[in-house]
């Protein structure tokens, strides 16, 4: 019989939550932060409540891990798509803005 984990996946998923939303802290006071990113990161935290409750329903109703009932699975991982689009997004419209704000470096005179 093996011995117990110290931790199980769950409680490491639990605890995993704190530096998160430590980070998430963070970020909201840096006044630069892409305002669409940081909305993409808080959306992370929406996939995460929507996979708790997908996944107890996946093993009470199927008997079965959230990993292996694709319409479940999907459905909660199209949360975390969105988060990474908007993470995306956010960035990118930042860079854009700087490259309008910033005018181009003037190249030196060839010889």
């Amino acid at each position: 019989m093996p011995a117990p984990a110290l931790f199980s996946k769950e409680t490491l998923f639990g605890l995993s939550l704190f530096p998160y939303l430590g980070f998430l802290w963070f970020l909201t006071r840096i006044p630069q932060m892409p305002r669409l990113a940081l909305v993409g990161f808080y959306m992370t935290l929406v996939f995460v409540a929507v996979t708790i409750p997908a996944g107890l329903y996946a093993q009470q109703a199927f008997g079965e891990e959230l990993a292996n009932v694709d319409a479940l699975h999907g459905g909660a991982e199209f949360f975390l798509t969105l988060a990474n689009v908007l993470v995306v997004l956010g960035f990118r419209q930042a860079v854009m803005q700087r490259r309008q704000q910033t005018p181009p470096a003037e190249t030196p005179p060839s010889s």
